[in-house]
């Protein structure tokens, strides 16, 4: 199977380039490689510059192929949450730019034995990296039932979460919730009628980010990037829904993640960047129609002050 073309077509890829304002000599990041789309489009428009690109699938790692000739070109198979050390690791302490395509691939969507879809009946799995030991079967039956409300109300806004969750709770003690027709099977009376399918994308979601630790990830990401970036760098990163877009928007504009934004004593504001645009981009009628993925999108640019 070519893995490349299971990948999901580049979401707002021309918005990313611009907003990334590519120097043919500069350093840049793409921390989310995927099927290579963006990194692909980037590479193109660097002479003597470089890409390091992150990601911690293993099937992305077999687009990098085509690049391995590509003295321009670094892969690194780690999650970015890593940043700065493999930046630096890799002799690039500081870039001119960093791309974030964040949420789940149309291949780990597509591929049924990953377990992210609900279209598909498999193993409840959901990792993006297979190599770590927590499961979405895992957290099903383990989990407390304040605990899994907590991760359906938090992270998949689940609007009936208590109740999900004690029924995933009490279903578990006769027999174990190992499937994705196992879970639907359970949540279903609970379901909105003919909202079903959203319903269970919430549920999906919710246990996709406690599974792979996202928020914290995301976290972790962005509280480097002022160090890594070079003055007038730019930070693009594309989110999908509004857990993630809080966090970068908050950031971006308070260099923080709550609370107040910080002054000095001038009254200046105390943040390391800059916002480019002041509302996110959104993708134009055309592409959501000839990529629906894209509907949801939401693209936040920044540099670095």
């Amino acid at each position: 199977m070519d893995l490349k073309s299971t990948y999901h077509e580049p979401v707002m890829l021309s918005e990313c380039l611009e907003g990334l304002n590519i120097q043919p000599e500069g350093v840049y990041a793409d921390v989310t490689f995927g099927g290579g789309g963006h990194s692909r489009a980037i590479l193109e428009k660097l002479t003597t510059g470089r890409l390091l690109v992150f990601d911690q699938d293993p099937d992305a790692a077999a687009n990098a192929a085509e690049f391995k000739d590509d003295k321009r070109f670094t892969f690194i198979a780690a999650n970015f949450r890593h940043l700065k050390r493999y930046l630096k690791l890799h002799k690039a302490d500081k870039v001119d730019g960093i791309l974030g395509d964040l949420g789940v691939s149309s291949h780990q969507i597509n591929t049924p034995e990953r377990g992210f879809s609900t279209r598909f009946d498999a193993d409840l799995d959901m990792r993006m990296n297979p190599n770590i030991e927590k499961t979405a079967r895992e957290v099903i039956n383990s989990r407390s039932s304040a605990e899994l409300q907590r991760i359906l109300g938090m992270y998949g806004e689940v609007t009936n979460a208590r109740t999900a969750a004690e029924a995933i709770f009490t279903s578990r003690h006769s027999t174990p919730i190992d499937t994705v027709a196992d879970l639907k099977g359970i949540l279903l009376k609970y379901a909105p009628k003919h909202r079903e399918n959203k319903y269970f994308a919430q549920v999906f979601q919710a246990l996709r980010i406690e599974v792979n630790d996202e928020l914290a990830v995301l976290e972790e990401f962005l509280t480097q990037v002022p160090e890594v970036l070079n003055p007038g760098g730019r930070l693009v990163v594309m989110s999908y829904h509004s857990l993630e877009d809080r966090l970068v928007k908050n950031f971006i504009l308070k260099g923080k993640f709550d609370g107040e934004l910080e002054k000095d004593f001038y009254g200046n504001a105390i943040r390391p960047l800059s916002s480019v645009t002041r509302k996110p981009v959104e993708a134009t009628a055309e592409e959501v129609a000839r990529n629906p993925r894209a509907r949801s999108a939401k693209l936040r640019i920044a540099e670095k002050v």
